[in-house]
């Protein structure tokens, strides 16, 4: 992320130390009055909400194991000068009296009718949640609430869950959000339409920073193995 945009990130944690109370929803207010180009301000805007809601799926959990804390680390890479900054914005997040599901409809106001940004955000939680290689029963209602206030319904909600918890035989109709009876030609054009989606260079013009670009990386292997599987079992038919 450029460093620009850490300065600006930096000073946003200054002013929430300030505040009392729920500092987590005055820090995204204070994102809209950001003095920088849109695109710092997005990406900004992002990082604070990895952040932010990693600490509040942490409070809720009650454990933080090691394993998240580098698959957190994993998404958020920042310059080694900014650890202070990143962890002291971490533990605001876990202090704010504000409840998580306050702070995700914050966060949903600020990508108003961009639910792909929405749902990199979405991905990203699940893959901290899952780097134990489980996906505990209060980490699931947490991401459930978020997925919620997001504006994401049941069928959306598991289509993204689908892509990280593997129970069984993976519904790679679920993945691809289609129904089983749908003409292949028909699936097939989703499928490229989500690969085309999530090209890291889209993701990136939405104002994902690049060091979230792995969130992609990995929804893209899930994606294509699902059509795999469902094109494999169309020349069979």
């Amino acid at each position: 992320m450029p460093g620009s945009v850490w300065t600006s990130l930096t000073s946003l944690v200054g002013q929430a130390a300030q505040g009392a109370g729920a500092v987590l929803t005055g820090l995204v207010e204070s994102l809209r009055n950001l003095t920088s180009t849109e695109e710092e301000r997005r990406q900004v805007a992002f990082t604070v909400a990895m952040i932010g809601l990693s600490a509040k799926m942490a409070k809720a959990d009650g454990v933080v194991t090691h394993d998240e804390i580098e698959a957190f680390r994993d998404l958020v890479e920042f310059p080694a000068q900014e650890a202070q900054n990143v962890a002291r914005l971490y533990n605001l997040a876990k202090q704010d009296v504000a409840g998580f599901d306050a702070y995700a409809r914050k966060i949903a106001t600020l990508f108003e009718d961009e639910d792909a940004i929405l749902e990199d955000i979405l991905d990203g939680l699940f893959h901290i949640a899952m780097a134990d290689g489980v996906l505990h029963d209060r980490e699931g209602a947490y991401l459930e609430t978020v997925a919620a206030e997001f504006g994401f319904d049941d069928v959306e909600y598991c289509r993204v869950r689908a892509r990280h918890v593997f129970e069984g035989e993976v519904d790679p109709y679920i993945v691809l959000g289609v129904e089983p009876d749908l003409p292949f030609e028909d699936i097939r054009k989703t499928y490229r339409k989500l690969v085309a989606e999530n090209h890291p260079d889209r993701l990136i013009a939405r104002g994902v920073p690049a060091e979230f670009i792995k969130i992609a990386s990995e929804r893209l292997a899930t994606i294509n193995a699902a059509f795999d599987q469902i094109e494999l079992r169309a020349r069979t038919v």
